[in-house]
């Protein structure tokens, strides 16, 4: 017997909700999604200094290797429903114009609005310094700001890239970040070698300020939320802020990995996406349609990134 559920999950919507990408969005790249077993799991924090302390490997003709043990502190985690509902009378799906699809449309603007949340909590998660360790973080005064011309960030970069404990392989700017820091004189002039006259120009792609410090990418978070209340006059603001992070991401780590990676997001199954009769809504009654996930970001390893409060001026 077929299971009655109270949502039925369209196929058809789930796959528009699946396949829908806002390219302004970074939160996926930022912190990957690994697929977890229930709604709650375990995951695995494994201390830092076991890994970087050498037992003795010297071993004699007939004598026996030094064992050694790697731990793991188990974690407690959960994931949260996120989801949103949009109603559509059936006189809109009947009168809708040749080729328009209302729930097709509905369920774009729905993931859209679920993928911009999403946005906002990655961003606040990593672009806040509470998330990194004490000696992980800096906030630039007035001289270090990267849109002024005496800064250093090439140096400050350099340097900072050299303190976690696993070397950053990604940066996340705000786009108004990367375009003050891709125009700097010094910045230009490295790339470039035209002595960083701020007269000469130049502007420096994603590729080449990855190559210069040797990063697999670099992110640019570009998206706006509207932070004021509904009913209230909009207040759009930037998603990421005048800030900056270099991280360590590990592509191939997971929940149980021993591999480490400044932090994840754990999801359990995929998005779905369906409909349902709203029968008490409209004369003619409507259409419920619904899109949604289950997810949690998770920082599992603070010591493998870098935060830098107003990179450019606040």
């Amino acid at each position: 017997m077929s299971q009655v559920r109270p949502f039925p999950v369209d196929t058809r919507l789930t796959g528009i909700a699946l396949a829908y990408q806002n390219k302004n969005l970074i939160a996926e790249s930022v912190l990957p999604r690994v697929q977890v077993g229930s709604t709650s799991f375990k995951w695995l924090f494994f201390p830092t200094a076991e890994r970087m302390t050498i037992p003795n490997t010297l071993v004699g003709r007939k004598g026996r290797p030094n064992e050694v043990e790697f731990s793991a502190i188990e974690q407690a985690g959960l994931v949260y429903d996120y989801g949103l509902d949009d109603v559509i009378p059936n006189d809109d799906v009947a009168t809708a114009p040749a080729g328009f699809d209302p729930m097709g449309v509905a369920t774009q603007g729905l993931t859209d609005l679920i993928a911009l949340d999403r946005e906002v909590r990655v961003a606040r998660l990593v672009f806040n310094p509470d998330t990194y360790s004490a000696g992980n973080k800096v906030q630039n005064t007035a001289g270090d700001y990267w849109d002024e011309d005496t800064s250093n960030p090439q140096i400050q970069i350099m340097d900072i890239l050299e303190t976690p404990l696993v070397r950053p392989n990604v940066a996340v700017f705000s786009q108004r970040v990367y375009d003050r820091l891709r125009i700097h004189p010094k910045i230009v002039a490295a790339v470039f070698g035209n002595g960083g006259n701020a007269a000469t120009g130049g502007v420096v792609s994603r590729q080449q300020l990855a190559a210069l410090f040797e990063l697999d990418r670099i992110e640019v978070g570009g998206s706006y939320v509207n932070t004021a209340k509904p009913g209230q006059a909009a207040t759009i603001v930037r998603t990421w802020s005048n800030d900056a992070a270099f991280l360590h991401v590990n592509p191939l780590a997971n929940t149980r990995s021993p591999q480490m990676t400044f932090g994840y997001t754990a999801q359990w199954g995929s998005r779905v996406a369906g409909q349902m009769a709203e029968p008490q809504t409209g004369l003619r009654g409507s259409i419920r349609v619904r899109v949604g996930e289950t997810v949690n970001e998770i920082i599992a390893a603070p010591d493998a990134g870098y935060f830098v409060e107003d990179a450019i001026t606040p």
